[in-house]
Order: structure tokens, then C-alpha cells, then sequence
């Protein structure tokens, strides 16, 4: 069995994507936080993507230990 990377990537993923995604719900009436950034809340779509990419990681390192287990 080798080592299977998948895992720890979707919890770094998730959690810094749920923690994004918080503050940036946090911080969206902020218009001086967003000047720079053309008035897109960035926080919020880096958190989203990478809560996205987290899952992801975490369903496909599920799909190959149930895989793996039978």
C-alpha cells in the first residue's frame, strides 16, 4: 500500500477553505477591504474554491480506501 497524499491535502484544503470563506462572509460590507481587488471579495472565492477542492480531495481518498477495503 502506498502513501496516499489525497487525505491531508482535502483537510488543509477544507479547513483553510471554511476559514476563508468565514471571514470573507465576515468582511463582505467592508468596501475599503475590497478597493484594491476591483470590489470582488476574495476572501470569499478563495475560500469557496478551495472549500470545493478540499471536498473533492476528501470524496476521491474515500472512493479509493472503499476501493482498496473490498
Amino acid at each position: 500500500m502506498g502513501v496516499d497524499i489525497k487525505l491531508p491535502i482535502g483537510l488543509i484544503f477544507t479547513i483553510f477553505g471554511i476559514l476563508l470563506t468565514v471571514y470573507g462572509i465576515f468582511t463582505g460590507d467592508n468596501a475599503a477591504m475590497y478597493e484594491r481587488s476591483l470590489d470582488v471579495n476574495v476572501n470569499l472565492w478563495s475560500g469557496l474554491l478551495m472549500l470545493v477542492f478540499g471536498l473533492v480531495m476528501l470524496f476521491l481518498s474515500w472512493l479509493s480506501y472503499k476501493k482498496t477495503k473490498s
